[in-house]
Protein backbone atom coordinates (compact mmCIF):
# COMPACT_ATOMS: atom_id res chain seq x y z
CA UNK A 1 0.00 0.00 0.00
CA UNK A 2 1.40 3.40 -0.97
CA UNK A 3 0.90 6.25 1.52
CA UNK A 4 1.57 9.93 0.82
CA UNK A 5 1.55 12.40 3.71
CA UNK A 6 1.46 16.14 3.22
CA UNK A 7 2.82 18.21 6.08
CA UNK A 8 1.82 21.85 6.60
CA UNK A 9 4.47 24.40 5.60
CA UNK A 10 6.69 21.72 4.03
CA UNK A 11 7.06 21.64 0.25
CA UNK A 12 7.80 17.92 -0.06
CA UNK A 13 5.40 15.14 0.78
CA UNK A 14 6.37 11.94 2.59
CA UNK A 15 5.85 8.90 0.35
CA UNK A 16 6.43 5.31 1.41
CA UNK A 17 5.15 1.75 1.03
CA UNK A 18 3.57 -0.12 3.94
CA UNK A 19 2.27 -3.65 4.47
CA UNK A 20 -0.68 -2.29 6.48
CA UNK A 21 -4.12 -2.31 4.88
CA UNK A 22 -5.95 0.87 3.87
CA UNK A 23 -8.33 0.40 6.81
CA UNK A 24 -5.44 0.15 9.30
CA UNK A 25 -3.80 3.31 7.92
CA UNK A 26 -7.13 5.17 7.96
CA UNK A 27 -7.77 4.11 11.57
CA UNK A 28 -4.27 5.22 12.63
CA UNK A 29 -4.80 8.63 10.98
CA UNK A 30 -8.26 9.06 12.53
CA UNK A 31 -7.01 8.06 16.00
CA UNK A 32 -4.04 10.43 15.80
CA UNK A 33 -6.24 13.37 14.79
CA UNK A 34 -8.93 12.60 17.40
CA UNK A 35 -6.40 12.22 20.23
CA UNK A 36 -4.01 14.98 19.12
CA UNK A 37 -1.09 12.54 19.13
CA UNK A 38 1.51 11.66 16.51
CA UNK A 39 0.60 9.56 13.50
CA UNK A 40 2.94 6.57 13.50
CA UNK A 41 3.09 4.15 10.57
CA UNK A 42 5.54 1.35 9.74
CA UNK A 43 6.96 1.00 6.24
CA UNK A 44 7.68 -2.19 4.31
CA UNK A 45 11.28 -2.38 5.50
CA UNK A 46 10.43 -1.77 9.15
CA UNK A 47 11.08 1.98 9.13
CA UNK A 48 8.75 4.04 11.26
CA UNK A 49 7.24 7.33 10.08
CA UNK A 50 6.02 9.65 12.80
CA UNK A 51 4.20 12.94 12.11
CA UNK A 52 2.44 15.09 14.73
CA UNK A 53 -1.30 15.10 13.98
CA UNK A 54 -1.47 18.89 14.34
CA UNK A 55 0.68 19.47 11.23
CA UNK A 56 -0.96 16.95 8.90
CA UNK A 57 -2.05 18.55 5.65
CA UNK A 58 -3.39 15.41 3.99
CA UNK A 59 -2.92 11.64 3.86
CA UNK A 60 -3.41 9.89 0.53
CA UNK A 61 -3.82 6.11 0.64
CA UNK A 62 -3.60 4.11 -2.58
CA UNK A 63 -2.56 0.85 -4.13
CA UNK A 64 1.06 0.40 -5.14
CA UNK A 65 1.63 0.69 -8.84
CA UNK A 66 3.71 -2.14 -10.23
CA UNK A 67 5.97 -0.87 -12.99
CA UNK A 68 6.86 -3.02 -15.93
CA UNK A 69 10.43 -3.43 -17.10
CA UNK A 70 11.43 -3.48 -20.75
CA UNK A 71 10.01 -2.32 -24.02
CA UNK A 72 6.44 -2.66 -25.20
CA UNK A 73 4.75 -2.48 -21.79
CA UNK A 74 1.40 -0.81 -22.14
Amino acid sequence: MEVKIGVQNVAREITFETDESAEEVLKAVSDAIANGTALTLTGEKGRKVMVPAGVLGYVQIGESEKRGVGFGNI
